[in-house]
């Protein structure tokens, strides 16, 4: 047999590498960090070796460390390939679609119907996630996302769309009277309603439809875009909102855009893991695509 040492170590000291920090990495692998602290230790017993040089909070990798390093991560790349290689042949095995909860709720579940009878064969899992772009061990099959150049790295992007946005507001509005008689000025004397997940929305609006920024001020905050587009909904003020995400409210009477869309820097996207080939993830890119350009 050869001789090999503990796994949770070499996953630990692995995290400890890549993360430079025990207690991120103990955060990542959801244990103490005296528990990475004692897996660390244990491999550095073995080789009569240190792999890391403390200092402060952090750690840095010795020569050792380094080498150790390098062979590790490839065969823990392997071996995370290899296994998401063997989940994916199972014929019944899902796609995990990863998206944020506002794009979930406000656009993927209203077209799901659609979406599973025109593609079968996708077997969609749906994983909520507010970064679905954001490094992590579990990856989905392909991420939804509206994003911003430069892409980050690690992903193949396929740009569906370009993100347009626009002040709506409700019909309920007592304001609203004021608003559609004086134009876009009116927003000046306004508390818009906005996100903390997208805080410059606002400004991005005002500077493409040519309205000074500044005289803009921010009311009520909402965590989640769609606690703010149901705020909008319910007549407590004018929200910032992606055209694709109220489009239905607009044509259901629900909201109003009074001032239109403008187009922002951002696209709609869909991202895949570099090393994940599946042929069903062309099939849904073309079907976003078509679904977005409906809008």
């Amino acid at each position: 047999m050869r001789d090999l040492p503990s796994l949770n170590a070499l996953r630990a000291f692995e995290a400890t590498a890549r993360l430079g920090s025990v207690s991120r990495a103990a955060e990542e692998l959801h244990v103490t960090h005296g528990a990475i602290s004692r897996q660390l230790r244990v491999l550095e017993d073995a080789l009569g070796q240190p792999l890391f040089a403390r200092f402060g909070r952090g750690v840095a990798l010795t020569v050792t460390g380094e080498q150790l390093r390098d062979r590790v991560a490839g065969a823990f790349d392997q071996l995370r390939d290899g296994w998401a290689e063997l989940r994916r042949h199972r014929q019944d095995a899902p796609f995990v679609l990863s998206c944020a909860s506002s794009l979930l709720a406000r656009w993927v579940i209203p077209r799901l119907e659609r979406l599973e009878r025109d593609l079968p064969m996708l077997r969609l899992h749906l994983s909520p996630e507010e970064n679905p772009l954001a490094p992590q061990h579990a990856e989905p099959d392909a991420a939804l996302a509206v994003a911003t150049p430069p892409w980050p790295s690690g992903w193949q992007i396929y740009e569906l769309a370009p993100e347009r946005i626009g002040p709506v507001v409700s019909p309920r509005y007592a304001g609203l009277p004021r608003l559609l008689e004086r134009g876009a000025t009116a927003l000046s004397d306004e508390a818009l309603l906005h996100t903390s997940s997208r805080p410059q929305a606002w400004q991005a609006w005002a500077d493409a439809a040519g309205v000074p920024a500044e005289t803009l001020r921010h009311g009520q905050g909402f965590a989640r875009l769609f606690y703010l587009l149901e705020a909008a909904v319910a007549g407590l003020g004018v929200a910032i909102a992606p055209a694709q995400l109220v489009q239905e409210d607009i044509d259901a009477g629900r909201l109003l855009a009074p001032w239109g869309f403008e187009q922002t820097h951002a696209r709609w996207i869909l991202a895949v893991p570099q090393r994940r080939h599946d042929q069903r993830i062309d099939a849904l890119a073309t079907w976003m695509r078509d679904a977005l350009s409906q809008t």
